[in-house]
């Protein structure tokens, strides 16, 4: 009996193998994600910084947050101001100084104030042909290089900084030279595509201080970075879209002096054509101002008499608009007006 129940447990497993074979496991079937790959499918990596480009789901839901158009004119416009800074800040430092530009990307106001590593300084200034604002920012490496540097620090020896302290007036005082000659060079390199003159507004240690935008608010920002040798740190432009409105078409061009849509032939063909034609002009010797029922009862025949003389101004129209006076007179067998001088328009005239 004992044999006969080995033999049938036998079978069930022999018949049992090939069942789980075919039918497969689960568990080995099915491939279960790991969290380092479900964060890198939805784009989160505590990891990485935030400034690194995103990617995944979060990358598809964050691209709507902030939308801008590329301004090609502005790169060049910031590649112009590293040059300019390196030469100015070599002179400024007495210092062998390096600029480079890291990155131009759009950013939330709002976001950008959060992200901000404190301690800074953060100047508030003017774009006065624009009549708006940007910010600048000098993070804690920079100023106190820049304060090592200026006051004499010897090369080789990082500077100290002493945490927990608000900045002393002697390194605001420099950094704020700093930025004032920052902004001439900024000046200089937005010269060529229009006129800005950039004036400090003030300094602010607090970024809630230096709201310039509403959070919601989309800008640019430029991120720069000053090497000395083994010293150096980063500094930031931020400039908000509503300051570059008013030279917004100009940073949409690809080169300097794009011109959208014209054509150079067409416009010298249309400006001679203009030259060439004809126009009706009516000499006006006299107006009078008579009723409506006198009118009326003119006849065939009747004089009306004007009160131009010999010597009267005759003014010249176009289509109403007056352009010449002169004086009546005759040539040959004809009336001839001789023009004395041509009427200056008025903006009511400018507009007809």
């Amino acid at each position: 009996m004992a044999d006969e129940n080995t033999a049938l447990a036998a079978d069930a497993e022999t018949e049992a193998a090939p069942a789980s074979e075919t039918g497969g496991e689960p568990s080995a079937a099915e491939r279960v994600l790991n969290q380092d790959e479900i964060d890198s499918l939805l784009g989160f990596d505590v990891s990485a910084e935030q400034t690194h480009d995103k990617s995944g789901v979060r990358a598809i839901v964050n691209s709507a947050l902030v939308s801008y158009e590329r301004l090609p004119m502005l790169e060049i416009v910031f590649d112009r101001l590293v040059r300019l800074m390196t030469t100015s800040l070599r002179n400024f430092t007495s210092d062998n100084v390096e600029v480079s530009l890291d990155s131009i990307t759009s950013i939330r106001f709002g976001d950008y104030l959060n992200s901000i590593p404190l301690p800074a300084i953060l100047a508030v200034f003017h774009a006065e042909e624009l009549d708006n604002y940007g910010l600048f920012t000098v993070d804690s490496n920079l100023i106190y290089s820049i304060v090592d540097v200026l006051l004499g620090g010897r090369r080789g020896s990082s500077a100290m900084r002493i945490e927990g302290r608000p900045y002393t007036t002697i390194e605001r005082t420099l950094v704020q030279r700093m930025i004032e000659v920052i902004m001439q060079d900024m000046r200089a390199a937005f010269e060529p595509l229009a006129p800005v003159n950039f004036a400090l507004d003030r300094l602010e240690t607090n970024p809630r201080f230096a709201a310039i935008a509403r959070p919601a608010n989309a800008a640019i920002l430029v991120k720069l970075r000053i090497d000395m040798e083994d010293r150096g740190g980063r500094t930031e432009v931020l400039l908000p879209y509503a300051t570059l409105e008013p030279i917004r078409k100009l940073l949409l061009q690809q080169f300097r002096g794009e011109k959208f849509g014209r054509d150079s032939i067409w416009e010298s063909h249309l400006a001679t054509e203009l030259w060439s034609t004809k126009v009706d002009i009516e000499a006006i010797l006299d107006e009078q101002s008579m009723p409506l029922n006198q009118v009326m009862n003119l006849k065939v025949g009747q004089t009306l008499m004007l009160g131009a003389g010999p010597d009267s101004r005759i003014e010249m129209r176009c289509r109403g608009v007056p352009l010449l006076t002169g004086r009546m007179g005759r040539v040959g067998a004809h009336v001839a007006v001789r023009v004395d001088e041509a009427i200056e328009r008025t903006d009511a005239s400018k507009s007809l």
